[in-house]
């Protein structure tokens, strides 16, 4: 299915800044579709005079209309005549008779989403934007309550600040979804003053969490919620905000172990503040979650950094071993399994810099050739290592086996390549959707044919390449032109 900004570029007749605005609108279209009870659909004009719809929301506060999707299709025929006035005339309108969609009497109301030009002022685009259709199911007939007459309430405010630019608005920060209060989670009304003039039973229930033993219907949310946090050591500075409904804010408030996420949304006219409502959820084990997710990362971290040092100390040992060893067989042996473990260690140094286990490769690899550098200087050797194209992102699952391999594969065109002389060794990296292929190229004597993957370091490559990472691993080499080592690594296992 394309997405919201697909479609409208498609359309023909919107901005960047509309697409903006469309994709705040529509952040918020779960929300506008639990408080008016019904099916809400986004359709921006088109270059042939028609409106296609690019967002669809269902409420969950009642049954849904739609069991289809009507994103990326053309308006109904049925719809089109009111939804085209609403876009002409820049006003709200109401079908004047019950239009029937599959056997079912509904109310649609067409609302035009204009967008208003900069945060601070009043001016707003010469023609709508796009058009806001609500489906109302009409065939549930029942006296409705109090909270489902407020809700509506509270959805025809935000209709109509649609239909004047003011809504969504541009200073309210987008923050994370996670853990964002619904309609159903808990609704405040708030007058102009900061009163309580509803609260729905859930939102009763999360202030009762919290300790609060009242009605908060005819109360100051503000004074209420001062009472809860007092003798606290730290508040969020934003939390008078809410509160009170000034400001399209979102915040956190803590009290006995309790934790209900708030945020308002002001009812303006003009920019002129009459009222807010504040959704509430108690997100206590959300946010006991996210604690644990953040310890553990940090011991992850940690972990990383000690098995670092742990391995970068027997490097040391093996050097320091290899310096006192008699013969030159068993020095080049510790040596060689020194330098075996600084490449390990230089993978889990890096995964101790981040939150997750994915690596940047080629913030790796440019370490691993100073390790390289280390090995032509013991060999009287002056390497130019050059490296092309990029690994991108591995997972550590990837990234140490590579980094071990290509130890192997850089040092062995160090050792044997280009010992005793001045050289090039070229690393070419390619990632492709599905594989990433690797060659490594020296320009030095070359191995006779037949020669090539005796040894333990080649042994060792083909274990990692072949047994660890399921890949494919060529050598190719000709006397007087140099080596060159193809790697082929499907990432079939890497999640996009």
């Amino acid at each position: 299915m394309p997405t919201l900004s697909e479609l409208v570029v498609a359309s023909g007749r919107s901005t960047t800044a509309d697409i903006e605005w469309l994709h705040l609108l529509v952040a918020d279209g779960q929300l506008l579709a639990d408080l008016a009870f019904a099916d809400i659909v986004v359709w921006v004009p088109t270059d042939d005079n028609s409106f296609v719809a690019v967002a669809q929301a269902r409420p969950s506060s009642a049954a849904t209309l739609f069991y289809r999707d009507f994103v990326g299709q053309r308006v109904k025929p049925e719809w089109r005549a009111l939804v085209t006035q609403a876009f002409e005339t820049a006003s709200i309108l109401d079908q004047s008779a019950p239009d029937w969609y599959e056997e079912t009497p509904t109310r649609v109301r067409a609302v035009p989403v204009q967008r208003r030009i900069s945060p601070s002022g009043l001016d707003v685009t010469n023609v709508p934007i796009a058009v806001l259709t609500r489906h109302t199911n009409l065939s549930e007939t029942r006296t409705p309550s109090r909270q489902e007459l407020t809700f509506n309430a509270c959805a025809d405010e935000l209709f109509g600040m649609i239909a004047a630019g003011d809504f969504p608005d541009l200073g309210a920060p987008t923050g994370p979804r996670r853990g964002a209060p619904r309609a159903s989670d808990g609704l405040i009304r708030l007058d102009v003053g900061g009163t309580a003039t509803f609260a729905s039973p859930n939102a009763l229930s999360a202030f009762n969490g919290l300790g609060f033993r009242g009605e908060l219907e005819g109360e100051s949310l503000a004074e209420v919620t001062a009472g809860l946090v007092e003798g606290q050591p730290t508040v969020d500075e934003g939390l008078p905000l809410v509160v009170t409904g000034r400001a399209p804010w979102r915040t956190d408030i803590e009290a006995r172990g309790v934790t209900v996420s708030l945020r308002a949304i002001p009812f303006k006219e003009r920019n002129e503040r009459k009222g807010a409502v504040v959704l509430c959820r108690d997100v206590t084990q959300l946010r006991h979650q996210e604690q644990e997710l953040i310890t553990k990362d940090a011991t992850i971290r940690e972990i990383h950094h000690r098995v670092k040092n742990n391995l970068q100390t027997v490097a040391s040992l093996l050097r320091i071993q290899a310096r006192r060893s008699r013969t030159d067989e068993a020095r080049d042996a510790l040596i060689q399994a020194m330098r075996r473990v600084s490449a390990i260690a230089v993978v889990h140094d890096t995964l101790s810099e981040g939150l997750n286990q994915i690596v940047d490769f080629d913030q790796v690899f440019e370490r691993v050739l100073l390790l390289v550098a280390e090995v032509a200087s013991s060999h009287n050797t002056r390497v130019h290592p050059q490296k092309t194209g990029s690994f991108g992102r591995l997972p550590s699952t990837y990234a140490t086996p590579l980094a071990l391999a290509l130890t192997e594969l850089v040092t062995n065109a160090v050792e044997h390549g280009l010992a005793g002389r001045e050289g090039t060794v070229q690393i070419v990296a390619t990632r492709g959707e599905i594989t990433l292929a690797v060659v490594v190229r020296d320009d030095g004597g070359g191995l006779p044919e037949g020669k090539v993957g005796s040894g333990l370091g080649t042994q060792i490559v083909r274990t990692l390449i072949q047994g660890e990472l399921g890949g494919t691993i060529d050598w190719h080499t000709m006397v007087g032109r140099g080596t060159e080592v193809t790697i082929e690594i499907p990432l079939r296992w890497i999640e996009s």
